[in-house]
């Protein structure tokens, strides 16, 4: 069983390079209707306080949501010992526990709550609160009208080889994720922050934007050391020198005053893993696609001529903007050709959700697509379905 696991990830692969020449064709028409959304996937709103101690904050959170979030933290320790030795998985777990005591305030204190809250040993809270950078594939858009009027989009795609549910045709860990996706409002002396859009218990940020100011989205970047080594020199080197993507941009969310300054710090903090920030702001031309190596960028802003696309909108998913994507993944060149179709004249909030509801963008690991605009504040997001015939991601 464990070899046949092993090799899955080829398997998916492969089925792909079928999946893709027999029926892609399917999957070229733009969608022009799905906006707007079913009210009754609208993701709930809850409140975070960050006046509270940070072992208190998410109580009410965790009342509500904490048996979903076990029962899902739960089915991943289970596909993770079905892959890996019984031995390795107490490595694995015992390294969490030195992991979680060495984070930063609130961050460690926070998980400690959380795990007193919901029952979850610190090891398993800890692996549910990094697991997004080794499990996801994301597609994030920005668009400006011809006034100059900014549209952020998002989907967020997770659970890749977490449990592919062969009868349903379903990723397991997505669809329990689903019910966990919350919109958050983090407030500090009875302000409101900023507004994000999370899994209960998650205590980083993906997803967020602060009114007035700018808004924020996280799309993996793989490299060919990933977040590994970051994690093995922070976890057997003691090398603190560096920040963990989701707590980084929470700092941001939180004491960053503006579009500039926020590009500063994501551009020059040293990473413990690449990644893609794709940043909003208020002013035309505040848009970009910042991408991270642990400690350089590149950055790509909207309307630059090294785009791809049109001078009027930025596309990311899960590559770098100088290079194709591979042969399977048709996200983002489809994600453009539906841009280009539509247009500037039809930038909006209904455009983009409508791009991001065109399959493959929208796929089986799609659990939620969230809508911001900065300058009015505006944040909505709502969980995803994809009917068959739909891929896997």
């Amino acid at each position: 069983m464990k070899s046949i696991l092993a090799l899955f990830p080829l398997l998916v692969v492969v089925y792909l390079a079928f999946f893709t020449s027999s029926h892609g064709k399917e999957f070229q028409k733009c969608e022009r209707s799905a906006y707007p959304p079913d009210k009754h996937a609208a993701v709930p709103l809850y409140e975070v306080d960050l006046d509270l101690p940070p072992l208190q904050r998410w109580a009410p959170l965790m009342k509500e949501k904490g048996p979903k979030i076990v029962a899902m933290v739960d089915d991943v320790k289970n596909l993770i010992r079905s892959v890996v030795s019984e031995k390795l998985y107490e490595i694995l777990i015992k390294n969490l526990d030195k992991v979680a005591t060495t984070l930063p305030y609130p961050f460690y204190e926070e998980m400690v709550g959380i795990s007193a809250l919901s029952g979850l040993p610190l090891s398993l809270v800890t692996m549910y609160n990094i697991f997004y950078e080794a499990f996801t594939l994301c597609t994030s858009i920005i668009a400006q009208d011809p006034s100059g009027y900014l549209y952020h989009g998002r989907n967020l795609d997770t659970g890749l080889f977490l449990g592919w549910d062969t009868k349903n045709h379903t990723w397991r860990v997505a669809e329990q994720l689903r019910p966990l996706t919350v919109q958050l409002e983090w407030k500090k002396n009875g302000t409101t922050l900023f507004h994000s859009i999370s899994f209960a218990g998650y205590v980083g940020v993906l997803t967020a934007i602060k009114k007035d100011r700018f808004t924020l989205s996280v799309d993996k970047r793989f490299a060919l050391n990933g977040g590994f080594m970051g994690l093995l020199e922070w976890i057997l080197f003691d090398d603190r020198d560096q920040s963990w993507v989701a707590f980084l941009t929470r700092e941001v969310m939180q004491e960053a005053k503006s579009f500039a300054e926020a590009q500063t710090k994501l551009s020059k903090t040293r990473l413990l893993a690449p990644v893609y920030f794709i940043l909003g702001g208020m002013q035309p031309g505040e848009g970009c696609i910042i991408t991270r190596y642990r400690d350089n960028f590149d950055i790509m802003n909207l309307g630059s001529s090294q785009t791809r696309s049109g001078s009027w909108y930025l596309v990311e998913t899960n590559f770098d903007h100088w290079k194709n994507p591979p042969f399977f993944d048709y996200r983002r060149t489809l994600a453009n050709q539906c841009m280009m179709e539509s247009g500037q004249k039809n930038a909006s909030l209904s455009l983009l959700y409508n791009v991001l509801s065109t399959k493959p963008i929208l796929n089986k690991e799609t659990v939620y697509s969230a809508l911001m605009v900065a300058r009015s504040g505006r944040i909505q997001a709502w969980t995803r379905e994809c009917p068959d015939p739909c891929w896997p991601w």
